[in-house]
């Protein structure tokens, strides 16, 4: 566990409204830089679509075909040269899972499960997927989590489960409770079982499969949020049912404390990532020259402009929250593994930087105090005899008392 000498990331010092001042400046250069790289191939595949040139079955249908076969032709031709854009598409399509991941974790932590844009994204990623690209991250998704670190934080600042008229706290589970436990063991499990089957599958098959074979994977993947969530709640609500009478499978638990659940749960995203990694420099050796052709180009630029904003805007993320050593982890392992394993080594470095014992060690008093509360009545480890001698003695809690994990 990292030393109580450790710089608090800026998320406890600085104000929201400073903090979001990057994204928003992000915002605007992103909008700036998709203009720039707008290309008349992208009219023209949309001007297709509207006559009916492109995937009959699908642009005909009243009102959104259009729009349904020009997004579906958008990524069959980002994927359409055999080589370069199969290689530079798996990079992007395994750091989605890789975000896709981290937010899924993030939403079923405790600490979240009462921010509803955080435990239910699927409309996030929709609009992220098929209209806002990484505007939705610099303007909806990170200002939604910097909102809720600040409210966690000064929950646990202020150490108390009642008001100052002696009416219960909005949130007391903040204060008492393990905020930064996922909800179940069946997490563990749900998660990316979800994300392998709902997300990673047809990632898989449009890029495994003959470029004219594509458009019915392409439509099914462009609405994966939807089957992640489905899967993700399905599995859980049957893991539980299952192992509804096993003593531990209802239980909360720390994900990075609990190394094969930790291992399962980034598995997918990780070894995609790899893969890709690996692949896109062999055939940067092996096949030099650029395949794409102009249509390629046009939509392999717009998509790499943004996710090169989305990535950005994580790295701003993990500054804030957990200080510049994430940001540097997450950069090497992106530089040695891709960007999708990037973002999960990162993440599980970052729990180190947010996680509770962390949190308490730097808040002092107060959060000691709570430590030793909740140590009492059964937090993991350290919560025996020295937790009652902290609550019985006429002293307060010292760097010795034990914190909750």
């Amino acid at each position: 566990m990292d030393s109580p000498t450790r710089p608090m990331p800026p998320i406890h010092h600085l104000s929201l409204e400073l903090i979001l001042i990057p994204p928003i400046l992000l915002a605007i250069a992103t909008a700036l830089s998709l203009f720039t790289h707008s290309d008349t191939n992208l009219y023209m595949l949309y001007s297709q679509c509207h006559a009916h040139a492109r995937i009959d079955w699908l642009s005909r249908i009243p009102l959104v075909g259009p729009l349904a076969c020009f997004l579906v032709s958008f990524f069959q031709e980002a994927v359409l040269s055999p080589v370069r854009s199969k290689a530079i598409m798996s990079v992007v399509l395994s750091y989605v899972a890789g975000l896709l991941t981290i937010t899924t974790v993030e939403g079923s932590r405790l600490c979240n499960r009462s921010a509803l844009l955080l435990a239910f994204p699927t409309a996030t990623w929709l609009v992220f997927d098929l209209v806002g690209g990484a505007l939705v991250w610099e303007l909806v998704i990170i200002p939604a989590f910097f909102h809720r670190a600040k409210v966690v934080i000064q929950a646990r600042r202020q150490g108390t489960t009642t008001t100052s008229d002696g009416e219960a706290a909005a949130e007391p589970d903040l204060v008492l409770g393990e905020p930064r436990h996922l909800s179940t063991l069946a997490e563990s499990l749900s998660i990316p079982v979800s994300i392998a089957i709902g997300y990673v599958l047809p990632s898989l098959l449009i890029l495994l499969l003959p470029s004219d074979k594509t458009a019915v994977p392409v439509f099914v993947w462009l609405f994966f949020p939807v089957w992640v969530s489905l899967l993700h709640q399905g599995v859980r609500t049957a893991l539980l049912q299952v192992f509804k009478d096993h003593a531990n499978w209802p239980r909360s638990f720390h994900l990075e404390s609990s190394l094969l659940p930790l291992v399962t749960t980034y598995a997918a995203p990780m070894l995609l990532s790899l893969a890709s990694h690996i692949y896109l420099i062999v055939t940067l050796f092996t096949h030099p020259r650029d395949d794409r052709q102009e249509m390629t180009l046009a939509t392999t630029r717009f998509i790499m402009v943004n996710m090169v904003y989305v990535g950005l805007t994580v790295l701003y993320w993990a500054f804030i929250e957990a200080g510049w050593q994430t940001v540097l982890v997450m950069l090497v392992a992106t530089v040695l593994a891709g960007p999708g394993a990037g973002v999960c080594v990162g993440w599980v470095w970052r729990e180190s930087a947010v996680g509770v014992d962390w949190i308490g060690r730097r808040l002092g008093w107060n959060a000691s105090v709570i430590a030793v509360a909740v140590g009492g009545t059964g937090s993991r480890r350290g919560s025996g005899d020295r937790g009652e001698e902290g609550r019985e003695g006429g002293n307060g809690p010292s760097e010795e008392t034990p914190l909750l994990r």
